[in-house]
């Protein structure tokens, strides 16, 4: 059964996108069966990874309409071991569209209980926003990673978040975990970026990764060829970054899996 982890802040410019893509396409590299789900209308995720949204037959869009099997709306990329369902600037519409449906909240976890078992990882990118689909998002999934961008409001709107998935797991989804906040965009030469690393870890302890995502020019170029950062530039620090925190989440849940045998 594979693990559904959803990338969320509704803070946006912190690096969701960027992580889902990455951290997908290093899963896959690391010879894991990976989905990546892009649930923002802006569809960056799909785009990012060059996909022609406007070709692709349907996407999460439909599937939180519930009006075509998951298994029709998944595209191959061209990263190994790595599916896409894309996005569309339609999936805005589903706000309003299943307000007043029933089980609103759990459309997404309906959708995709039929494959979560033929991979490993599903990795859901979310809008920044705390709205409707983002909150399809946390019901579905197992886990959340937290991006923080290591600059001056780091910790701004984090508290809201974190109420909102003790939300989640108090009615939708009771074994919602945080995977780990992770500490995005950091420049070591800035004093900045040092002191948000040293006060979220202080704050938060082990719930940080290990592992942070430095700035890196080739990480912000890769986008644009509609390429992830492993299949862009494979030896960059953003490349290096990445394949180091996939590692970093496949430890933790191997360990993860020890400890509950």
């Amino acid at each position: 059964m594979g693990k559904v982890i959803a990338i969320a802040n509704q803070k946006g410019g912190v690096g969701k996108t960027t992580t889902s893509v990455n951290l997908a396409a290093a899963l896959g590299v690391l010879e894991k069966k990976v989905l990546l789900i892009d649930a923002d209308p802006q569809a960056n995720a799909s785009s990012g990874l060059g996909i022609d949204i406007e070709e692709a037959p349907a996407g999460t869009y439909e599937l939180l309409e519930h009006e075509v099997e998951a298994k029709d709306t998944i595209v191959k990329t061209k990263s190994p071991n790595l599916d896409l369902i894309p996005s569309h600037i339609d999936l805005v519409a589903v706000e309003v569209e299943l307000v007043n449906k029933a089980k609103r909240e759990y459309m997404l976890a309906e959708a995709i209980k039929d494959i979560k078992d033929k991979y490993d990882y599903i990795i859901i990118d979310c809008a920044p926003s705390l709205g409707l689909i983002t909150l399809n998002a946390l019901t579905a999934a197992d886990s959340v990673i937290v991006p923080i961008q290591c600059e001056y409001f780091a910790l701004e709107g984090l508290g809201k978040l974190l109420n909102t998935i003790q939300n989640v797991q108090k009615i939708q989804n009771p074994n919602l975990d945080i995977e780990g906040l992770l500490l995005t965009m950091y420049d070591a030469r800035l004093k900045l970026s040092n002191q948000v690393v040293e006060e979220v870890t202080k704050h938060f302890g082990d719930m940080v990764f290990e592992t942070v995502i430095q700035r890196n020019v080739r990480l912000s170029e890769a986008p644009s060829f509609g390429e992830s950062i492993l299949d862009y530039d494979a030896t960059s620090k953003g490349a290096v970054n990445y394949l180091n925190l996939a590692d970093e989440l496949i430890r933790n849940n191997e360990k993860e899996e020890t400890n509950k045998q």
